[in-house]
């Protein structure tokens, strides 16, 4: 079967502006932003004849200046007039011309982040740090106000040192339980918390030496490299070794976000796009499930003791009725000071008969969340970034057709499939 396509071609030349910038550069730039099944290419010619009379060389002997310029754009048909909107306007010296194609088929390949990205392109700029002699509490609140889980350490010039993470307060720290608990904590426990973190400082805890990336770097190059040591984050450099930047993996996916294609259009228009991988490619399957009936202690014990931070609620047949993560522990126990102090005490001392029972008698009904953010097992990678990106989440719960619970991915598995499939393409 033959598909309907278009191609645009523009005649124009080297000298050729827009807003200052080269004619060719702006109408490439146009027509990726666009995010059209659209393939676009320049070639330079050899030598030519404008209207004005000017004649043009690339010939050696002759000094070569102003040489023609010939834009082809091939897109499917009902794209074009999009495209023609914006041309006119970038197009200030030369000739656009439109004619049918007849094309036999059309194949792309998904490349998850495009590989001309640097790692400046990407990364948060001038990021807050902290000093390795400062006290810890200094950082906690720091990264209590923060969305990152870990704060580059440096030294008065500006160095990087190591990174201090949620991770190295809990493990070395003393900090007794996760950021987003702490925050949600009673004011009195979250004092009696930071006066304990003040007798230590940063350089104590910190994981080190830094991991760090040029801010010059190919983005691939710091993917595989987060992958290798598996890290959430780098702190970035510039050529003199002073911290510029932290790239972390929401900083990738937000890139991810914004450059990627809308897949689901082109398989509309016929388009073989190969190298594309769904959320089934990389389902976490060891997820734990509890049932409505399951009681709370228990639930937390699971959260507790599972890298996920948190449990799926399913029905008999195994159909996703709620989640339940830190979160949804403390929106139900916050109106009760001292169901929050249950959920605290939980984390930080042995339980009394009274809590234990408090917690024995709650079931995973009373407490899960039901309104729930869900990825169908054929989404693609690509969306399912864009999901968790928008909702700031940092797993999702994915289903198949009948909404029966298949598992859950998480940013660690979207990024390490993510980068596989850039390799094989």
């Amino acid at each position: 079967m033959m598909l309907n396509y278009k191609a645009i071609e523009i005649f124009t030349n080297e000298e050729a502006r827009c807003s200052g910038k080269p004619v060719a550069d702006a109408v490439v730039q146009y027509v990726r932003d666009l995010k059209l099944a659209a393939r676009c290419t320049v070639s330079r010619g050899i030598s030519g004849c404008y209207e004005s009379g000017e004649m043009t060389t690339g010939r050696l002997e002759i000094l070569s200046y102003n040489l023609p310029l010939h834009i082809n754009i091939v897109l499917p048909a009902d794209a074009c007039d999009q495209v023609l909107d914006g041309l006119d306007v970038l197009v200030c010296d030369g000739i656009i011309a439109v004619k049918d194609l007849m094309v036999v088929s059309h194949k792309t390949a998904s490349t998850f982040f495009p590989r001309q990205l640097t790692v400046r392109d990407v990364m948060t700029k001038s990021p807050v740090s902290i000093t390795a002699d400062q006290k810890l509490d200094t950082a906690t609140n720091l990264l209590l106000s923060s969305i990152f889980t870990g704060l580059p350490v440096v030294d008065e010039i500006g160095h990087p040192l190591g990174v201090i993470t949620q991770g190295d307060l809990i493990n070395r720290g003393g900090l007794p339980l996760r950021l987003g608990i702490l925050v949600n904590s009673e004011e009195n426990d979250r004092e009696t918390i930071m006066t304990a973190l003040s007798h230590k400082q940063v350089h104590e805890v910190m994981s080190k030496p830094a991991v760090c990336i040029g801010d010059e770097q190919p983005l691939t190059k710091a993917v595989e490299l987060m992958l290798e040591k598996r890290l959430k984050r780098l702190p970035v450099v510039n050529s003199e070794n002073i911290l510029v930047g932290m790239l972390s993996r929401l900083d990738i996916f937000t890139t991810v976000m914004r450059e990627a294609p809308d897949w689901k259009a082109f398989h509309a228009q016929k388009i073989t796009v190969n190298n594309l991988h769904t959320v089934r490619d990389i389902l976490r399957q060891d997820t734990k499930t509890v049932s409505s009936k399951t009681p709370l202690d228990k639930v937390m014990q699971i959260i507790d003791g599972n890298d996920i931070q948190c449990v799926a609620v399913v029905d008999e047949t195994n159909h996703l009725v709620g989640m339940i993560a830190d979160s949804d522990l403390l929106h139900y126990f916050k109106p009760d000071p001292q169901g929050v102090r249950a959920l605290f005490a939980l984390l930080t001392h042995p339980l009394s008969a009274d809590l234990a029972e408090k917690l024995s008698s709650t079931t995973a009904g009373e407490v899960m969340r039901t309104e729930l953010q869900i990825a169908d097992e054929n989404m693609v990678l690509e969306e399912a970034i864009t999901l968790m990106t928008q909702e700031q989440l940092k797993r999702l719960p994915v289903v198949d057709k009948q909404g029966h619970f298949q598992g859950m991915i998480s940013r660690d598995s979207l990024l390490r499939t993510g980068y596989k499939s850039l390799r094989e393409s």
